[in-house]
């Protein structure tokens, strides 16, 4: 029998893009490659995290049955602070459906990206609570606010770094394989804009009423959109830019692009097209590594 293909895995950062990660890996694992080490920028860091504690499939489908409310309700307003939201929320009920754990204790190699707010420096983060890691590298200036972590303040880890290669160099697997969520615009057909419906799932049910039991029953006032619009674009403009360096200064055995207008960056009800994507994606990368070969 063949020797299993081992794998590091580069999440990269790219909002609700990042759903496409859960396909990615899901296509890896269904065919036979073992993901050895993993590193992630924001929500990288989030579904790489949660993918070495082996519950991605839990947390995927709590992604999918999410609405636009659902959504709205896991945000805490930050009032008179340096964010709009605290965060708090969304990574406490996370908590709850994942259950924390130390990042020492993985049995995955596992790294969490962060930017450190006084130095401008990137900060690998590997030990500690996971959630606490996963909070700092979705530290999105002016949306979440800054998360204290060892003595430091800090932000997104997609700002320094949108696709964090370098943690990985001194591994010892098959494959470095890097996830771009902030590939080239594609002239495709949008992908549908209208959220499951909820129907009749007794799943949907389940979540519906968790999502209660959390105590967001009520919706805090949106954020101005085009305020949010301004921030949210200046920052993709600048990550783009970045992964773009990145790549070309490392190069990673494969490369699985995500066309950046695949959706907007705070779609996060549209789950299950973006696992779609991704999970198209890697087949495609695959395919085309293997012609090239």
């Amino acid at each position: 029998m063949a020797r299993p293909i081992t794998v590091s895995l580069v999440l990269g950062s790219g909002g609700a893009r990042g759903f496409a990660h859960i396909g990615v890996i899901r296509w890896l694992t269904e065919n036979g490659y073992v993901i050895r080490s993993i590193a992630g920028s924001s929500m990288g860091a989030l579904i790489g995290g949660i993918y070495a504690t082996g519950k991605l499939e839990v947390y995927a489908e709590w992604v999918s049955a999410l609405e636009r409310i659902n959504v709205v309700r896991l945000l805490d307003p930050a009032f008179g602070r340096a964010g709009l939201f605290k965060g708090e929320r969304i990574i406490n009920v996370l908590r709850e459906l994942i259950g924390d754990c130390l990042i020492d204790d993985l049995p995955v190699s596992f790294t969490a990206v962060a930017t450190d707010l006084a130095t401008g420096k990137e900060v690998w983060l590997r030990e500690g609570k996971l959630f606490d890691a996963i909070r700092a590298s979705i530290s999105l200036p002016l949306i979440f606010t800054p998360f204290d972590y060892g003595g430091r303040r800090l932000l997104d880890g997609g700002l320094i770094n949108p696709i964090p290669i370098a943690p990985t160099l001194n591994d010892t697997t098959d494959l470095t394989i890097a996830v771009n969520l902030s590939g080239r615009e594609e002239a495709r057909p949008p992908l549908p804009a209208t959220p499951p419906s909820r129907g009749g799932s007794a799943y949907r049910q389940r979540i519906s009423a968790f999502i209660e039991s959390l105590g967001l029953a009520r919706a805090p006032d949106a954020p101005s959109v085009g305020f949010a619009e301004i921030i949210l674009a200046s920052m993709e403009t600048m990550q783009n830019t970045i992964a773009r360096l990145k790549l070309a200064a490392y190069s990673p055995d494969v490369t699985i692009d995500i066309p950046r207008n695949a959706c907007l960056f705070h779609e996060f009800w549209r789950a299950q097209e973006l696992i779609a994507l991704g999970y198209e994606r890697t087949a495609g990368a695959f395919g085309a590594t293997a012609r090239d070969s």
